[in-house]
């Protein structure tokens, strides 16, 4: 009976919340203020984030966005670190690792409001599930052009296109490392001819010119 309590109270606070939110607020501030602790709203439900993601999580996705950002410095398009806020919607709100916006009018004080070109996503255990699904869903049917869905455990980068409102994939790249090809060197050399096709830039389709070596992400 006193969880269940516990449990209205919550929710009626929260709710209060997100009658109090002004223009320009975001949910995850206002809910973050009166708990200290950051949320994202997936389809309406407030989803608790790790408050300490691990190391290797904030490296990768710091790299990321440090690449974007001096990839596009000085063209249309504006690359954003996590931290930022992301209002999709009404009831969508999260805080990807990394984005990339087109236009200028979406970028306000305290957050992004509408779809981003690009989202990028580092899979950790208690979010890939997510990532994977109510928010590769609500990216896709909100517009983000492409999406970047990163692992860390396989230095991977699965790269999704939107196709009328759904994410198709269109390319999966992997890093492997000079100690990599060493450990496997019989390996690779029977597959000699795969193994130099492999690509080891990723061609970002949002600007000419614009790549990205994984490398760059996932080396060391």
């Amino acid at each position: 009976m006193i969880r269940l309590l516990r449990w209205l109270s919550w929710i009626r606070r929260t709710d209060d919340l997100k009658n109090d939110l002004g223009r320009g607020d975001c949910m995850d501030h206002a809910v973050e203020r009166e708990y200290q602790t950051p949320f994202e709203l997936i389809d309406g439900k407030v989803v608790m984030m790790s408050p300490r993601p691990r190391v290797r999580h904030v490296q990768v996705a710091a790299r990321i966005a440090n690449l974007f950002d001096q990839k596009l410095r000085g063209k249309r398009y504006t690359a954003l670190p996590d931290g930022v806020d992301l209002i999709l919607d009404e009831k969508n709100h999260f805080i990807p690792d990394a984005m990339i916006v087109c236009d200028p009018d979406k970028i306000k004080d305290t957050c992004v409001e509408g779809a981003p070109d690009l989202v990028v996503e580092v899979l950790s255990p208690s979010t890939a599930k997510r990532d994977r699904g109510d928010k590769a869903k609500a990216y896709a049917k909100a517009g983000v052009r492409v999406y970047w869905i990163v692992s860390i455990e396989t230095r991977s980068i699965e790269i999704y296109h939107n196709e009328e409102g759904r994410f198709e994939l269109a390319q999966v790249y992997t890093y492997y490392s000079e100690a990599d090809r060493a450990r496997n060197a019989e390996l690779l050399e029977e597959h000699r001819e795969e193994e130099a096709d492999m690509p080891y830039t990723i061609p970002v389709e949002l600007a000419p010119g614009f790549d990205i070596t994984l490398a760059d992400i996932f080396e060391n």
